[in-house]
């Protein structure tokens, strides 16, 4: 199955303003999109780049592959991003809190 990984920047950009993590890789293919922090491609691949017809995401570069990929963490949909960076928040507030900060 081809699959297209590629970063999104405006995530990058959102985790810095925002102080979050959240994942910045997106890993599609005809049936789903995948984000993640790490995307490991299990074999051969090409990087594409292509400034006059970027992907319908807005994507200029890109990585184009059909080997297996395998991911470190894996988040299906938007909502289970905002759900782990709602749990981050919680879990850092509650540090804070019991350091008395």
């Amino acid at each position: 199955m081809k699959r297209i990984i590629h970063v999104n920047q405006h995530v990058i950009k959102a985790n810095r303003k925002n102080n979050t993590k959240n994942p910045p890789l997106t890993c599609k293919s005809y049936k789903d999109n995948i984000y993640a922090n790490d995307i490991i491609v299990e074999g051969p691949c090409r990087i594409r780049y292509s400034p006059d017809k970027p992907l319908p995401c807005g994507a200029h570069v890109w990585i184009e592959t059909t080997s297996d990929v395998t991911f470190e963490k894996e988040f299906k949909t938007m909502t289970d991003i905002i759900t782990m960076g709602e749990m981050n928040s919680k879990n850092e507030k509650d540090v804070k809190n019991e350091k008395g900060l």
